[in-house]
């Protein structure tokens, strides 16, 4: 098997089907397979996939259980040499799957390969990121880009060509290729598994932060182009449990890969928020 897709999908039934009817018109020779993860979306999905996409490999949970650990499932059951994480609300061309994965086979240093993502008014989205460092995700927390965004400039890569293949920090999760065997070589794990401890966010930064930390690549390339609807799922969730997951996440990561006192200066900085937002209110 060359390629397996693997796709977590949550309240995003026709976004879905659409997503699954392009992958199946997909052109190439090579081989693939789908497995849909459905995180208990309740709302006509599984029957769905069940009624139009006998071939799906389908897994039904009866509850949410996160980005990660949802693709999780998927990913130690899955047969190809590539695996391609796809979020539910993506659009392939006919050539995208074909074109990705041929980059992915000449270019063996990279183990994670991101492609051009592009909005529904066809603009390029800018996905690549540097690591997190304590300073970026300060002013992200105490929202000071909202009145100088140019103190992201560097964590959000401002300047970076998306016309040219690089090698980078990280790539969005949203279209998100594993070369399954070079994974294997560099870390002697036979299934590459995100970090169940992200309930959504940062899992694929972190997964990234694990491939440097085992001596592997992550690169962009311009190769193969994805529409994406940026967020149609996760959108549907009210603003404070973004924050909340959104929080969490960042601490996870912080607490797993850097100092402890950059950890608790961006946990004290998270109170502090708070407590001032809360305060305001009640004014």
């Amino acid at each position: 098997m060359d390629l397996s897709v693997v796709i977590v999908s949550w309240k995003v039934k026709e976004k879905l089907q659409a997503n699954l009817q392009a992958l199946y018109a997909s052109v190439g020779d090579f081989s693939y397979e789908v497995y849909v993860v459905d995180n208990n979306s309740g709302d006509g999905t599984v029957e769905m996939i069940k009624t139009e996409f006998s071939k799906v490999k389908l897994i039904a949970n009866s509850e949410n259980f996160g980005f990660s650990k949802a693709n999780n499932q998927a990913l130690r059951e899955a047969k190809g040499d590539y695996i391609l994480l796809l979020n539910p609300d993506m659009l392939v061309n006919p050539d995208t799957l074909a074109a990705a994965l041929n980059w992915a086979k000449n270019n063996q240093q990279a183990v994670v390969s991101g492609f051009r993502l592009v909005n529904n008014k066809g603009e390029t989205i800018k996905q690549v990121r540097r690591f997190p460092t304590l300073f970026d995700q300060l002013m992200v927390i105490t929202k000071i880009p909202h009145v100088l965004p140019f103190v992201l400039d560097t964590y959000l890569c401002s300047d970076f060509n998306y016309e040219k293949e690089a090698k980078v920090d990280s790539v969005r999760g949203a279209f998100f290729m594993i070369n399954k065997k070079v994974w294997e070589s560099l870390s002697n794990q036979s299934v590459p598994l995100l970090d169940e401890r992200y309930f959504i966010w940062f899992e694929e930064v972190d997964f990234c932060k694990q491939v440097y930390k085992n001596g592997g690549e992550v690169w962009y390339s311009p190769a193969a182009t994805c529409l994406d609807y940026v967020g149609a799922s996760f959108g549907q969730v009210n603003l404070s449990i973004k924050q909340k997951y959104f929080k969490d996440s960042m601490l996870k990561y912080f607490k797993k890969w850097h100092s402890a006192w950059q950890f608790y200066i961006l946990k004290s900085a998270w109170s502090l928020v708070n407590f001032l937002v809360k305060l305001v209110s009640q004014k």
